[in-house]
């Protein structure tokens, strides 16, 4: 389906709705196609493989670290935080 950019201004949605069915839109300007606007097909429909393919077409760039890990907990020795805190507030008035 091809369509001009103010068409697709004004009806996105519409526009949206046959991506999500599997369709190609292409966006023209004065009757030059310029853009394509189109499902992304992923593998087993996962977030890894989704991921992967927005990595491939440069949409994504991902942290040094991979998916998110949340940190480690660190024990130190010596008073718990939350005392310290208590104390300084204490301290204070």
């Amino acid at each position: 389906m091809k369509i001009g950019l103010r068409e697709a201004n004004l009806h996105f949605s519409r526009y949206i709705q046959h991506v999500r069915e599997g369709n190609q839109v292409i966006l023209t300007e004065r009757g030059e196609p310029i853009a394509v606007i189109k499902p992304v097909k992923a593998g087993k429909g996962d977030m890894e493989s989704r991921l992967r393919i927005l990595e491939m077409q440069g949409l994504l760039r991902r942290g040094m670290t991979g998916p998110f890990r949340p940190p480690r907990a660190v024990r130190i020795s010596g008073k718990a935080l939350s005392n310290i805190v208590t104390d300084e507030r204490d301290s204070r008035f």
